[in-house]
């Protein structure tokens, strides 16, 4: 059974799949909480398919960008399952997760996190070869930043307040908002991401996986 973390922003998602299928999924708003909410919701996923720590045989997790806080508690977590019980690690771009939940299209995708004082973090992805590819890597921004450099038409999705709503109506046919329940990034396909690297013998090593940051606190 693998476990898939997410802490990375105040969105948090925890996830049980067993290979085949999700058996476990809970997502929740989570602001300044994931150290006292993470192992308590781990313990109720593994109660509820009568489980323990003894029957997980992988740790998957995002490892940035997000906030420091919410990627140390993730990592910390993460890097304790996998350190004490011999398991496999994978760690996660953020982005990556979100982008792993579309189908194909043809526009490109960008995918967005919150990164706080009116600023946003997006990566761009194209459809290559049946999965969504990383075009132009994480960075800081900011909505009307972001709304003066699209060209052509584009999707966006992951964590779009109002004021990015706004912002990609008023671009019109050049932006289509994903619906709320697509851009909701969930541990889910981190599962199904971390699974898809485990069948080609990828892994990280607990001891030198580091976090994603595009700012370090100060």
């Amino acid at each position: 059974m693998l476990v898939a973390i997410d802490t990375a922003t105040s969105y948090a998602s925890l996830a049980l799949h067993d290979g085949v299928q999700i058996r476990v999924e809970h997502t929740w708003e989570s602001p300044r909480r994931h150290t006292v909410e993470l192992l308590p919701r781990l313990k109720r996923a593994l109660d509820q398919l009568d489980l323990t720590v003894e029957h997980l045989s992988g740790v998957a997790v995002t490892r940035g960008p997000g906030s420091f806080t919410g990627l140390r508690v993730g990592m910390s977590v993460a890097k304790g399952l996998a350190l004490a019980r011999g398991l496999p690690l994978i760690g996660v771009p953020t982005l990556d997760v979100m982008a792993a939940a579309q189908g194909w299209d043809s526009r490109p995708l960008c995918a967005v996190l919150q990164a706080g004082r009116g600023r946003i973090c997006v990566a761009t992805y194209l459809w290559q070869e049946g999965e969504w590819c990383l075009d132009t890597s994480p960075r800081l921004t900011t909505w009307s930043a972001l709304a003066k450099e699209i060209e052509t038409p584009t999707l966006f999705g992951g964590e779009i307040d109002t004021t990015g709503l706004d912002t990609l109506s008023a671009l019109g046919e050049l932006a289509v908002s994903l619906p709320a329940a697509a851009r909701l990034r969930r541990a889910g396909f981190l599962a199904e991401v971390a699974l898809r690297r485990l069948s080609r013998g990828e892994m990280d090593n607990p001891a030198t996986l580091v976090p994603i940051y595009l700012q370090y606190p100060v």
